[in-house]
């Protein structure tokens, strides 16, 4: 087992690099745009997570502009999300630090926040007004931790409210994953007190994990506390239907 492990660690370390280094090679005939770096991104994740053997199953029609609120499970949920549609999400600034995940998320156009700094939540929310003009959308996890699924946390809207007020469409999504064998879904989860290191090894050793995810119909709201209530009972009542599915 510990063999196997460390192949796919290898592999899909080397799939990474070599996609990071396209990135390199193709910004020598000049700057990418934000669109562009989207799309690369998409294609990159559409890759590792084939050859990480992670299957995607996508219910309802990806966004393709304004904000996505989904809630947040692991690290895993950034690229599943990107594989399933081009898309910036917005991460918490120790991602900007991590080896090989840190410079693909920065290639891929993420937002980093600080999450004690209310200077960079402001900067923040002027990045996703701009990005809210493209059409590509930003992946917004309002939770702000990842959690063991239990139960969908509150949606924190102060995030929202860039799409509230440029009056763009805010568009629940749900993740959701099954193991083969009937392994429960927290085993995939990434919370609490958890180190990355050694979840990640955990999720090596497993065979058989699928990502399912739902997209709602997109809305336009006139207030960033409703938005984030009601998309917060979307995601839940989504959630809740997944789960039920898979038992």
């Amino acid at each position: 087992m510990i063999f196997y492990r460390i192949r796919r660690a290898v592999a899909l370390g080397s799939l990474i690099l070599l996609c990071i280094l396209r990135y390199g090679l193709r910004r020598v005939r000049g700057p990418l745009t934000m669109q562009e770096r989207a799309l690369w991104l998409h294609g990159t994740c559409r890759q590792v997570m084939a050859r990480a053997g992670i299957a995607i199953e996508v219910e309802g029609r990806p966004p393709t502009r304004g904000l996505v609120v989904s809630n947040h499970l692991t690290y895993l949920d950034i690229p599943i999300y990107s594989a399933a549609m081009p898309c910036f999400f917005v991460s918490k600034a120790e991602v900007d630090r991590w080896p090989v995940f840190g410079a693909a998320a920065r290639s891929g156009g993420t937002i980093f926040l600080d999450r004690s700094s209310m200077a960079s939540a402001n900067a923040v929310a002027a990045l996703i007004a701009e990005r809210l003009d493209l059409p590509v959308p930003v992946l917004l996890f309002p939770e702000a931790t990842s959690t063991d699924g239990a139960e969908v946390r509150p949606f924190h809207s102060r995030l929202i409210h860039p799409a509230v007020e440029e009056g763009a469409p805010i568009t629940a999504a749900a993740i959701r994953y099954a193991v083969q064998g009937g392994i429960d879904e927290r085993e995939v989860c990434w919370f609490g007190d958890q180190k990355f290191l050694p979840n990640l090894w955990k999720l090596l050793g497993m065979n058989g994990i699928s990502a399912q995810i739902c997209f709602g119909e997109p809305q336009i709201y006139a207030h960033r506390r409703i938005a984030a209530a009601e998309t917060h009972a979307a995601v839940t009542a989504m959630r809740e239907a997944g789960v039920m599915a898979l038992k």
